[in-house]
């Protein structure tokens, strides 16, 4: 196999962030429509992640944030978007650049992104942007309802998704 000259990842990782802009933009001016809602995960170490310091410190790699129902003022930008959202009943202004997202998941429709570096390839796959079935499973099995930062479960979850565990419903299936 030949050496990929044209970069074809990183064309398909920026289309693949494009779409994420996309779509705050349209949530930005319409709202969410019918139940979409979003996981969003991203890297707080990144360059221009904007977020309290009290986050900072509790999660210093790594945040999700659901954006559905508990979230205000959303800006999205060119390289960056902007919202308000609720951290234990205090509001609080966060700004996180496209380049830091790890993911992106809409459970309602079982959509997910995976982005970045630090992915596994799958065996025998070429490394690069896929969609994130495990994430967007696992988070559609959760209840959502506030932009709150997650519990050390959802945590945990984020965590596995990051690691692209591939984890079934019937994990979080009531028997």
């Amino acid at each position: 196999m030949g050496k990929d000259l044209i970069g074809y990842n990183a064309l398909v990782e920026t289309g693949l962030r494009a779409v994420v802009r996309e779509t705050l933009s349209r949530v930005a001016r319409e709202g969410w429509p019918g139940s979409h809602h979003a996981y969003v995960t991203f890297r707080t170490d990144t360059p221009g992640v904007e977020i309290p310091d009290v986050l900072r410190g509790r999660y210093p790699d790594e945040l999700t944030i659901v954006l559905q129902h508990q979230f205000w003022d959303l800006d999205v930008g060119e390289t960056s978007f902007s919202v308000t959202l609720s951290f234990n009943k205090v509001s609080q202004r966060i700004t996180v650049p496209f380049a830091a997202l790890t993911s992106y998941a809409d459970p309602w429709v079982k959509f997910g992104l995976q982005f970045g570096p630090g992915r596994k390839a799958a065996a025998g796959a070429a490394s690069g942007p896929r969609p994130l079935a495990g994430a967007a499973a696992e988070a559609e099995a959760r209840e959502a309802g506030t932009a709150e930062a997650p519990a050390e479960e959802d945590a945990e979850v984020a965590a596995e998704a990051g690691a692209e565990k591939v984890v079934t419903l019937d994990r979080f299936r009531k028997k």
